[in-house]
């Protein structure tokens, strides 16, 4: 009642308050995540060399035989999403090409919504879907692959990042003025040749952006990996064997077996203070390549 009776200015007062609460939220849970995990990690490189963290190729802080080299998951979480984009990015920006190109709005109206129920299923389902169909199946083409491998979960975590790839690629798509395809097709390109060698040059930062955005989403995927890539940190490239992403360490030392307070537990502080540059890195590269591919264009 009171916010009815209020005069116009003060209700705009009291909105803009209260967006500069929720953006002064969101700055400062971000801090909070900052500081707990600087605050572990410092406890944990005060015992732990960084040079042996990033350099070393072992990774058994929960062994008799202590390593805590950093590398083994840092290659897994790599390899993973190197597939994963593999799979996303040709099939996404494909996806969002013929949604745009080639078919009428009504059927794209359709098909796009049918499309994102993909970045709605659980990924524990694309985990057991990459054990118990995609697995076997690579079996019967690969008879060496092990029952756990990198290979099966990129290719889902690829499917499962589809949706990111072909929304955000779209909505670049559609944002090209429409004078440019006119302008192309009038001069004698086909839709094929429109399609590629006019729109997408065109659209490419958001496109970039997209591809960038899922693999910072694959980077941090977590079920996929630990059930279906094994929990094995390994330093191989080897697509077909079994290896351990930064996300399944966190999640394994998280389920309550080691000792809180202890050097091997403060190893999930550290590890997530490499994913989080990690990400961050990536989120600036694609702001960064946005703008410069912006200004190319305009």
């Amino acid at each position: 009642m009171l916010f009815l009776v209020m005069k116009k200015r003060d209700k705009e007062k009291l909105i803009e308050l209260g967006l500069a609460a929720c953006a002064l939220l969101t700055i400062l849970t971000t801090a909070g995540i900052l500081y707990v995990l600087l605050f572990e990690a410092f406890q944990f490189f005060s015992e732990v060399s960084i040079v042996d963290f990033l350099t070393d190729t072992q990774w058994t802080p929960l062994f008799a035989d202590k390593h805590f080299g950093i590398l083994p998951l840092l290659t897994g979480t790599l390899l993973t999403s190197f597939i994963a984009i593999m799979v996303a990015l040709p099939i996404g920006l494909t996806i969002a090409l013929y949604l745009n190109e080639y078919t009428s709005p009504r059927f794209k109206n359709i098909i796009k919504p049918l499309l994102e129920i993909l970045a709605s299923v659980p990924t524990v389902v694309y985990g057991f879907f990459a054990l118990t169909i995609v697995t076997p199946f690579l079996q019967t083409i690969f008879p060496s692959m092990s029952g756990f491998n990198s290979l099966s979960a990129g290719f889902v975590m690829g499917i499962m990042i589809i949706p990111y790839v072909s929304s955000l690629s779209d909505d670049a798509i559609s944002a090209v003025p429409r004078y440019i395809r006119e302008g192309s097709l009038a001069l004698g390109a086909t839709r094929f040749q429109t399609a590629f060698k006019v729109i997408i040059p065109s659209a490419s930062s958001g496109i970039i952006v997209s591809a960038i955005l899922a693999i910072s989403r694959a980077i941090g995927e977590t079920m996929i990996v630990a059930i279906a890539a094994g929990q094995q940190p390994k330093l191989t490239l080897d697509p077909f064997v079994p290896i351990e992403t930064i996300t399944t360490y966190i999640v394994q030392v998280s389920l309550g077996d080691v000792a809180h307070n202890s050097l091997e537990y403060r190893t999930i502080f550290a590890a997530g203070i490499a994913l989080f540059v990690f990400t961050f890195m990536l989120n600036n590269a694609s702001y960064y390549l946005n703008k410069k591919l912006e200004k190319k264009y305009v």
